[in-house]
C-alpha cells in the first residue's frame, strides 16, 4: 500500500486547516473590541432567564423531535431510492412499501396515544 497518494489530500486539509486559522486569526487581532452592558446581556429570547437553564422539558417535545428525526430520514432514503427506481425493479419497489408500511404503522401509533397533541 502506497500512502504517497494520500499526499495531496493531506495537503489540502493543511491548507483548508490554515486558510481558516488565518481569517480566524485576523478577524481576532483585527476586529473591534468594544464591549458594553447591551452587547452582553442576554439576547437569545429578549429577556434574561427566569428559571434555571437546566429544567425539565415536557417528555412531548422529544416525541416530536423524534418524529421529525423519523421523517427527515425517510425522505433521506426515498430520494435515492426515486433516482434508482428504474433500476431497483419490482423488488426494489416492494421493499420501499414495506419501508413506508413500516413507517406508516409507527405514525399511527404516534397518533392513537396522542404523542402529537400540544396542550
Amino acid at each position: 500500500m502506497d500512502l504517497g497518494q494520500y499526499v495531496p489530500v493531506l495537503l489540502f486539509m493543511l491548507l483548508g486547516l490554515f486558510v481558516g486559522g488565518l481569517c480566524v486569526g485576523l478577524g481576532w487581532f483585527l476586529g473591534p473590541n468594544r464591549p458594553d452592558a447591551a452587547k452582553n446581556s442576554a439576547y437569545e429570547c429578549g429577556f434574561n432567564a427566569f428559571e434555571d437553564a437546566r429544567m425539565k422539558f415536557d417528555v412531548r417535545y422529544y416525541l416530536v423531535a423524534i418524529l421529525f428525526i423519523l421523517f427527515d430520514l425517510e425522505i433521506a432514503f426515498l430520494f435515492p431510492w426515486a433516482v434508482a427506481l428504474r433500476e431497483a425493479g419490482l423488488q426494489g419497489f416492494i421493499a420501499v412499501l414495506i419501508f413506508l408500511a413500516i413507517l406508516v404503522v409507527g405514525f399511527v401509533y404516534e397518533w392513537k396515544k396522542g404523542a402529537l397533541e400540544w396542550e
